[in-house]
């Protein structure tokens, strides 16, 4: 066969997918997932309720039931949300929606990779603010960049990824003002926002351009079923509705979602037991000679080596021991981030760190 291969959109050409690596090991604390499955109880009424479904027909376009059970149990009205196939459906149907060609999303490095691999995906223009040495926004520099740089949508990760930095309430204010002011619409992305003392759900209103995005992957222990949502102003969620794809969440996903609300109380158990292990390893961590850990608000933490950062990543692969590595990311360079596990995931991540750190410390 004779011809030329299609080629994609120009844009696209230099964009590299997401990876995060997937390494067979006995302590995995790479992806911020859950240490824990889902309760048995709710895992044998899942399987019951599937028994019961009309497998030969299309779920339910609107997810009726599911909005109504989050809503309550958010305290927000069903009409303020919309699930997604993970939390990363729901980003890439916000900048489908308010990004495009021709337009640009704002947002502050260092900061998830998605909203900027997703933005390139959709066609919007990325700008890049800073942020401090603290790894916090600067309120009035971001407002600042809003002004001049007049963006459709506007990023805010709180807590952010890879840093673990919380933004205060009245910073998140402060942009929301900012980005009405342009007609931008704020998206705070809260994907670890139950580890955080405060959440920016507070602050979703009829007359502000807020959306805040969720996902069901970590303290429900569900990465594996892919359910995130947005709660954000009615007008916001009828345009997202336009463009969202059809049918986009399954039937067992539908059932995971509204039977986990359920489950509140062992969800804030796992919440608080992660916050307290988190406070442990930070303070084994913060004890090593060489490292220096970053304050977070989530369920991991970022520190930095002072020494061969990469190295170290290996010797602790070497030890069975997967943690993410950063330390050629700009802005974080010689960083590595660990997830928060079980007590047993975390003093084995501590005894291997404890072993391999003076070989790479300079």
């Amino acid at each position: 066969m004779t011809g030329t291969r299609p080629q994609p959109r120009d844009d696209l050409r230099a964009l590299e997918g997401y990876h995060s690596p997937q390494v067979d090991v006995d302590v995995r604390l790479n992806t911020n997932e859950s240490p824990y499955g889902p309760p048995p109880e709710f895992v044998d009424r899942w399987v019951a309720a599937l028994r019961t479904v009309d497998w030969n027909r299309y779920p339910d376009r609107a997810a009726t039931e599911l909005r109504a059970a989050l809503g309550s149990f958010l305290g927000q009205p069903p009409e303020r949300l919309l699930c997604g196939n993970g939390s990363n459906e729901i980003l890439q149907t916000l900048l489908l929606t308010y990004g495009g060609t021709g337009r640009r999303a704002l947002m502050f490095e260092p900061t998830y990779a998605l909203h900027a691999q997703i933005s390139r995906g959709t066609g919007t223009d990325v700008v890049t603010g800073e942020r401090r040495a603290d790894y916090r926004i600067d309120p009035d520099d971001a407002a600042d960049t809003i002004a001049a740089t007049r963006p459709a949508v506007v990023f805010v990760c709180s807590p952010n990824n890879p840093t673990g930095t919380v933004e205060p309430r009245e910073t998140v204010e402060r942009l929301a003002d900012a980005a009405a002011a342009v007609g931008a619409l704020l998206v705070v992305d809260e994907a670890y926002g139950e580890f955080a003392p405060w959440s920016a759900l507070e602050l979703v209103s009829e007359d502000r351009p807020l959306a805040v995005v969720r996902t069901y992957s970590k303290v429900w222990s569900l990465a594996g079923v892919r359910l995130g949502f947005v709660v954000a102003p009615t007008w916001v969620v009828a345009e997202l509705e336009k463009v969202l794809l059809p049918y986009n969440l399954s039937v067992p996903t539908q059932v995971a979602g509204t039977l986990a609300l359920d489950f509140g109380a062992e969800m804030e158990q796992r919440v608080a037991a992660l916050v307290e292990e988190r406070g442990r390893v930070f303070a084994a961590l913060a004890a090593l000679d060489g490292i220096e850990v970053c304050p977070s608000g989530a369920n991991f933490l970022m520190f930095r080596v002072a020494g061969d950062a990469h190295e170290l990543w290996k010797r602790l692969l070497d030890k069975n021991v997967l943690v993410r590595d950063f330390s050629s990311w700009p802005r974080i360079e010689g960083c590595l981030r660990v997830t928060i596990g079980t007590p047993a995931e975390n003093v084995a991540f501590l005894a291997a760190i404890g072993e391999a750190l003076p070989e790479v410390v300079t």
